[in-house]
């Protein structure tokens, strides 16, 4: 039976030299890799060539078809003077069409109920202003013409896809650029990206500057510049 020990130790030296090997394998690949993460942002400034405004016409009668017929007739003249302005008929789009009743309650010794006093129209239309040097006479126009309510104006890039890209290559930019700095400082060395991610979608917004006005002689009005903005996260290996 003794002669059975050796080649039985050698069996079991095997195995336990396999479950060793083993569990070094699964250790080095369960063993976290060694990354940095960082968030590059990228701006891009422009000059507007378009604005976006929305106007229309409130008007208030005792009766419901007389407070629409009197929308109606104003928002005609201001129609028919967008198109005089050389608006074209794509660029105008009705926003908004309501019409509410105004309520009040019984008067002093009156045991009534609450009763329709008058009727409010409004007709509201988004108009897009693609010269600018035009943009304060139209206004002044409309507001001659009929139009009593202004509900915002904004300006914008006709072909924003350009900024778009620009504003995620200067985001990508920063990114790495960032994660250079950080690397140097921990003192690491910086291996390839295995990452890249876009942050939402890149976002546009119009800093308002009151740096010129018009200089058609109707409303003075300020376009300042239209930015872009782009974020992503990227992540590098450390070697």
């Amino acid at each position: 039976m003794n002669r059975f020990i050796p080649g039985f130790l050698g069996m079991a030296l095997a195995g336990l030299w396999l479950a060793l090997m083993s569990a070094d394998a699964a250790g080095a690949q369960e063993a976290p890799a060694r990354t940095l993460t960082v968030t590059g942002e990228g701006i891009v400034a422009a000059a507007p060539d378009m604005a976006t405004l929305r106007l229309g016409v409130l008007a208030q009668e005792e009766e419901a078809a007389a407070a629409m017929a009197a929308v109606s007739e104003r928002m005609r003249a201001v129609l028919a003077r967008l198109e005089a302005a050389g608006i074209a008929a794509a660029d105008v789009q009705t926003s908004t069409l309501a019409l509410s009743p105004e309520w009040e309650g019984p008067r002093p010794g009156d045991t009534g109920l609450p009763r329709i006093a008058r009727y409010t129209a409004s007709n509201l239309v988004s108009v897009r202003v693609r010269d600018l040097d035009t943009l304060g006479a139209v206004l002044g126009a409309v507001l001659t013409d009929g139009a009593n309510r202004l509900d915002g104006l904004s300006f914008a890039v006709a072909d924003a896809a350009p900024l778009r890209d620009e504003a995620r290559r200067r985001a990508v930019a920063d990114g790495r650029a960032r994660a250079e700095l950080f690397a140097e400082a921990a003192g690491v060395e910086l291996g390839p990206l295995m990452r890249l991610d876009e942050a939402g979608s890149p976002r546009g917004f119009a800093a308002m500057e009151m740096s010129r006005a018009a200089s058609d002689g109707g409303m003075p009005v300020a376009p300042g510049e239209v930015t872009m903005e782009a974020r992503v996260n990227m992540v590098f290996a450390i070697r």
